[in-house]
């Protein structure tokens, strides 16, 4: 590889030009590459500016020139919520949202989505529940607001003093899925814009793969609990669950399951109070149909009709005792003296002291 030297007289040019000069990758024929911004470049040679100093290279050292798109990408930190973040375009009628995110750790995950997760309460009791647009739309488990009609729903703001916390009372229940344990509610705030987060793909799961959750277990708000996902597919009562090691207690019903992407993969729903580290998540792409499929799940407290009963099967038509089966004699497997397989065997003989029938 050649030596490349240090050209001091051109210092006095890089006080004027290194302002308007953008960062450009730059391949070497060596296969080296250089990050740098360009300052003046001609046939022969390409002035770079380093930072500490300016390097001329030979322009027949140089395989291409291009821009840094990736530097370029990573200069505009994702914010969740904040319309910063590459969304995956979607259909308009499609309430939640999706984004190409990158793995980051857990404290930038919160930082980024943790408002986006809310405290919902009834007066059957409490629980969280995560906000999947703008417009106010969120998700939480039935089971938290079962059977009941006053819902408010708590929403952490960051302030820079901390978190303030902002009770919203007027809530629609939009649809109810009581089979998934699910239910879609909104806040009717027409001038608010809320900060939300994004669902992921539940066929990206893995099992080891780390997970972490936020909610509100007994009342402690924005609870952050780690863990990782213990398998992806645990059959409850012929529903599937994200079964995780991350620790969830009453008041996580309804909160959002991460993973390092910042991405929603399932939303917590059951644990045991007293074996740790067994806990179940409903699966994000449950959450997915039942949004998409909303109408379906509708709310309507005047409908008499909403409510769901298991019908009997019909009875039998013919009320007469069925036959009693018979079992086939050895007699009547073989024919001619032969067994079923075509095999010459003789025919057993009845003993001598069995009585004739009558």
């Amino acid at each position: 590889m050649r030596i490349y030297r240090l050209m001091f007289p051109i210092l006095a040019v890089a006080a004027f030009a290194v302002s308007g000069a953008s960062g450009e990758r730059i391949v070497l024929k060596s296969g080296q590459e250089i990050k740098a911004g360009i300052l003046k470049q001609d046939t022969k040679t390409v002035v770079v500016d380093l930072g500490s100093t300016v390097v001329t290279l030979n322009r027949s050292d140089v395989e291409k020139i291009e821009p840094d798109q990736p530097a370029a990408a990573a200069a505009a930190p994702p914010a969740g919520g904040e319309g910063k973040t590459p969304e995956k375009a979607g259909p308009q009628w499609q309430l939640y949202r999706t984004a190409k995110l990158t793995p980051t750790t857990i404290e930038k995950n919160v930082d980024r989505f943790g408002e986006g997760v809310v405290m919902v309460t009834s007066p059957a009791g409490q629980g969280s529940g995560f906000f999947i647009n703008a417009d106010g739309y969120l998700i939480t488990n039935y089971h938290v607001i079962a059977r009941e009609t006053r819902v408010k729903v708590t929403v952490f703001c960051k302030t820079a003093e901390g978190f303030e916390q902002k009770p919203y009372k007027q809530v629609k229940i939009v649809a109810l899925n009581p089979f998934m344990d699910l239910a879609l509610l909104k806040i009717e705030a027409p001038a608010a814009a809320f900060k939300y987060v994004y669902l992921g793909e539940t066929g990206e799961l893995v099992g080891g793969q780390e997970c972490f959750a936020i909610g509100n277990p007994l009342g402690l708000t924005r609870t952050v609990s780690q863990g990782i996902v213990s398998t992806t597919n645990r059959n409850f009562g012929g529903q599937l669950y994200v079964q995780t090691t991350a620790s969830v207690s009453p008041g996580n019903s309804g909160g959002p399951l991460f993973n390092l992407k910042g991405e929603v993969i399932g939303v917590t729903s059951m644990g045991y109070l007293y074996f740790g580290g067994l806990n179940f998540a409903i699966p994000a792409d449950v959450v997915k149909r039942f949004v998409d499929n909303r109408d379906a799940f509708a709310y309507d407290e005047d409908n008499p009709n909403s409510g769901f009963r298991y019908l009997q099967p019909a009875g039998r038509v013919d009320r007469q005792s069925p036959p009693a089966g018979v079992l086939p004699s050895p007699e009547e497997d073989s024919s001619a003296g032969r067994s079923p397989a075509g095999e010459s065997r003789p025919v057993p003989q009845k003993p001598s002291n069995e009585r004739a029938p009558q």
